[in-house]
């Protein structure tokens, strides 16, 4: 469990920090990006849950934002040469799937998509919308860094079903679609 006797440490002052290695490296730095970024989708999330109502919904966003500070574990520590398994907090496979068979669930119960969707609809949604977009920012600096350094093999898996999951759930939150804001290409000209 972590601990935490003190909120500030100084030690970021000029301008680097810690990552889950002990290793510092500059605030600015791809790896602080992309999990800091991971966080902001959290925060996301939360606000969405203030709108869920205690749906269903609320138990799996309560899930997501705890599977979201293990991406965020895992991004903070960078994967070491034959790492042990177990010697780092990972995101799973499992958890991947877990995603995969809620996103299943929810879209058995809506009706194919004929346009675009826009942002809209119940505050839930229009929030779930707003997470989409950060977790795809965050997918996009998650694939970035693993372009440079090495990424926890299901980070991207996560981040990429994350963002599939949060659209499905936003439309699924706006009556099961009925109530989806759809976009009409060329309208308003």
């Amino acid at each position: 469990m972590v601990r935490l006797t003190r909120i500030y440490t100084k030690s970021g002052d000029k301008g680097a920090t810690s990552l889950g290695d002990g290793s510092r490296v500059p605030k600015q730095s791809l790896r602080v990006e992309a999990y800091g970024t991971v966080d902001e989708a959290n925060a996301v999330i939360g606000l969405v849950r203030l709108h869920t109502g205690g749906e269903p919904s609320d138990a799996m966003l309560a899930r997501i934002q705890n599977d979201l500070f293990d991406l965020g574990a895992d991004l903070c520590t960078p994967p070491a040469p034959e790492e042990a398994p177990g010697a780092a907090l990972r995101v799973t496979a499992s958890q991947v799937e877990r995603l995969e068979t809620e996103i299943d669930a929810m879209n058995a119960e809506l009706a194919p998509l004929n346009s675009f969707i826009l942002p809209g609809g119940t505050p839930a949604s229009a929030y779930l919308h707003m997470a989409r977009t950060v977790t795809r920012r965050a997918e996009r600096l998650i694939c970035a860094l693993a372009q440079e350094e090495n990424v926890g093999p299901q980070a991207i898996a996560y981040a990429n079903r994350l963002s599939d999951h949060l659209f499905v759930m936003a439309r699924w939150l706006n009556a099961k679609g009925s109530a989806d804001v759809l976009w009409i290409p060329g309208g308003n000209r």
